[in-house]
C-alpha cells in the first residue's frame, strides 16, 4: 500500500485547489499525488464556471476525481461520497501514490473521517409531495411542521433552508422517526472500512486569520466567474427541461443566487447576493472545522503558507513511511 490519505480542507476561496496542485508540483520527488475532489457541485457536469472547477489543463497536470460524475438534474449524496472516496483511496494507495482529498463541502468530510448514520434514501415521490406543498405553503410553513416532530432539527435550521427542511420530513415521513435520532445511531460506515483507524485521515484545515482577505478573495473569485460567463452557464441549464430551482445543483450558493436573479429579470442584484452568499458558506464551513479538535490548522493568509503547507504534508508522507 502507498502513503495514507490525506484531507486539506478550508473555505470557498481559501486557495485549496491552487495548494493542492502546487503540492503535486513539490512532492513529485517524494511521491505521486492524486485529488479526490470533496466539493457536492463539482460532480455534476455542465456547472464549470460557478463551482471553479478545475480546468481541463490542470486535470492533465495531476490526476482528478469525483469530478463531472452526472448530470445536474441528478444528486449525490454524503453516502455515495463515502462509497466512492473509499474506493479511491484503496485503488490510489495501490498504485503507491498519495490520495489527497480536497475540497470544503464539511459534511462529506464528517462522514468520511466519523462515519454515516443509517438513513433511508431519497425517495423522489415523497420529495415530489414536499416541493408541491412547499410551492402552495412556503418552505416557513413545514419549517413550523418540522418543530412539531422533529424540534432538535427544526432549531439549526432557518425557515427558508429547503434542501435541509425538506431532508428532515422526507427521513420522518418514510420512518416515523425524526432525522435527529439517527445521528445518535450506531449502524455507520467509517474510514474503518480501511482496516485504519480515523486518524489515517489527518485533516490540513486552511484559516485565513483576518476576515477580510477571505472577503476579499471571495469578492475577487465571484467577479471572475462574472467575467467568464456566469450568467450564461446557469442560463443554459435554467433552459433545460430537466432542471428546476429546488434541484440540489441549482441549490448551490452562486447558482441559486443566479437562477433568482434571472427569474426576476433584473441582475443587478447577483454581485451582492452571490458576494453575500459566498461569505456566509465560508462562515459555516469554518465553523465546521473548528468543531473538529484534531485537525492541524494552518494560516491560509501567512505569507509563509507554502512553507508551512509543505512541512506538514512531508511530515506525513514520512510518517506513514516510518
Amino acid at each position: 500500500m502507498g502513503p495514507g490519505a490525506l484531507i486539506l480542507a478550508g473555505p470557498t476561496a481559501s486557495g485549496k485547489s491552487t495548494w493542492a496542485l502546487w503540492l503535486a508540483q513539490q512532492l513529485r520527488p517524494h511521491c505521486a499525488l492524486e485529488i479526490i475532489s470533496v466539493d457536492s457541485a463539482l460532480v455534476y457536469r455542465g456547472m464549470d464556471i460557478g463551482t471553479a472547477k478545475p480546468s481541463t489543463a490542470e486535470q492533465q497536470l495531476v490526476p482528478h476525481h469525483l469530478l463531472d460524475l452526472m448530470e445536474p438534474s441528478a444528486s449525490y449524496s454524503a453516502a455515495q461520497f463515502v462509497a466512492d472516496a473509499l474506493g479511491l483511496i484503496k485503488q490510489i494507495r495501490a498504485r503507491g501514490a498519495l490520495p489527497l482529498l480536497v475540497g470544503g463541502t464539511m459534511l462529506y468530510i464528517k462522514a468520511l473521517r466519523d462515519g454515516l448514520d443509517d438513513m433511508p434514501a431519497s425517495d423522489p415521490t415523497v420529495r415530489a409531495a414536499l416541493d408541491a406543498r412547499a410551492a402552495r405553503e412556503g418552505w416557513p410553513a413545514l419549517h413550523a411542521e418540522l418543530a412539531t416532530v422533529d424540534p432538535a432539527t427544526a432549531a439549526r435550521l432557518q425557515p427558508q433552508d429547503a434542501q435541509r427542511i425538506q431532508r428532515a420530513l422526507e427521513v420522518f415521513t418514510q420512518t416515523g422517526k425524526p432525522l435527529s435520532s439517527f445521528h445518535l445511531g450506531a449502524a455507520r460506515r467509517t474510514v474503518t472500512d480501511l482496516n485504519e483507524p480515523a486518524t489515517a485521515l489527518p485533516l490540513i484545515a486552511l484559516e485565513p486569520h483576518a476576515r477580510v482577505w477571505l472577503h476579499e478573495r471571495i469578492a475577487q473569485r465571484f467577479d471572475s466567474m462574472l467575467a467568464s460567463g456566469f450568467v450564461a452557464e446557469v442560463e443554459a441549464l435554467k433552459a433545460r427541461p430537466d432542471m428546476h430551482a429546488q434541484l440540489p445543483a441549482m441549490r448551490c450558493v452562486g447558482y441559486r443566487q443566479a437562477w433568482t436573479a434571472l427569474e426576476s429579470g433584473d441582475l443587478r442584484p447577483l454581485r451582492e447576493t452571490g458576494i453575500a452568499a459566498t461569505r456566509q458558506l465560508a462562515k459555516r464551513q469554518l465553523t465546521w472545522l473548528r468543531s473538529m479538535p484534531d485537525r492541524l490548522s494552518l494560516p491560509a493568509d501567512a505569507p509563509d503558507i507554502q512553507a508551512q503547507l509543505l512541512a506538514a504534508v512531508l511530515q506525513h508522507i514520512n510518517a506513514t513511511h516510518a
